[in-house]
């Protein structure tokens, strides 16, 4: 059974939280990404709180800005800083009685979610047993190929859309009929966006769209413009580039935002990696592959791979 509550954090913010499984046991964290909610994951809570299927304590915030979640005003209150202090005060609320208090199994985080993650696993390492990554690139590559590589450069031209102020309400227009082909066409069309889960969404977005698309803005990690040096005009620190936590990353290669050359070089960064590449998903893995995503983070939770490139 699914439960959802919010959780004040010491620092005045509230995460409206999806929970499922028993308090006490090894808890599991979910972040979702944009345009999306803390729902995206229910399938999954439900698969890992069973005692069959490692009995954990899994939690699924709707992060910063979203759904019944805090949304600040000020865009620098979604900078990589407050996010993660977000998310390392929600590690301290669930895990206290847990086997290890301060310290997730793992963190699973997909697309701005997984930015998020990325950035934790860098700077609190020993808040995490092990990270699982869904299609959200590594800050390092990212810039990369948000720097060098036109295909990647024009890939992720939309960003420069959603970071536009009237963004909000233009996508809102017309039954959010800008937001359905983030969806729809942002890799192959098998079926999950029934009318249902359109609903579920529209549940959501009516909640407003702003603090999801201020992490948009809070990021200087787009394409350059005329206007705008973009990733072109920012140093990464190194601080925020090693990732000394055991990775997994699933990774839907017929995503048409974040291409798979994205994958490249990332042993570099993360030397304790192991990848699974997923020739028949897109960006929407969570939605297309439900039941192998399920069984790819069953295993690595059951036995992470502790080799390095």
């Amino acid at each position: 059974m699914i439960t959802t509550r919010t959780v004040r954090l010491p620092h005045g913010i509230d995460l409206e939280c999806r929970f499922s499984g028993a308090p006490g046991r090894p808890v599991l964290v979910f972040l979702h990404g944009f345009p999306e909610a803390a729902f995206v994951w229910d399938a999954l809570l439900t698969h890992f709180a069973q005692p069959a299927h490692g009995g954990y304590h899994c939690v699924a915030p709707n992060l910063r800005g979203y759904a019944g979640s805090s949304a600040p005003a000020d865009v620098h209150a979604y900078r990589a800083k407050h996010l993660v202090q977000d998310v390392e005060a929600l590690i301290d609320a669930c895990t206290a009685d847990s086997p290890t208090p301060g310290q997730l199994a793992a963190l699973v985080a997909h697309d701005w979610g997984g930015a998020v993650a990325w950035n934790l696993a860098a700077l609190r390492p020993e808040r995490l047993e092990s990270l699982v990554i869904l299609n959200s690139p590594h800050p390092g590559t990212f810039w990369r190929d948000l720097c060098h590589s036109p295909a990647q450069q024009a890939a992720s031209g939309y960003m420069n859309f959603l970071v536009r102020p009237d963004a909000a309400a233009l996508l809102a227009e017309n039954d959010f009929a800008r937001l359905w082909p983030f969806f729809t066409q942002m890799g192959p069309d098998s079926g999950w966006l029934t009318e249902a889960e359109r609903e579920r969404y529209r549940t959501v977005w009516r909640q407003g769209l702003q603090g999801g698309l201020n992490y948009y803005r809070a990021s200087p990690l787009r394409p350059a413009t005329a206007d705008d040096p973009g990733a072109s005009g920012v140093t990464l620190p190194p601080e925020v580039l090693q990732v000394r936590v055991p990775t997994l990353v699933v990774w839907g290669l017929q995503d048409h935002a974040l291409l798979p050359g994205l994958l490249d070089g990332l042993g570099t960064y993360v030397p304790q990696l192991h990848i699974e590449r997923v020739p028949n998903a897109s960006h929407w893995i969570v939605h297309e592959q439900p039941a192998l995503v399920q069984r790819l983070i069953g295993g690595w939770l059951q036995n992470p791979w502790r080799g390095a490139l």
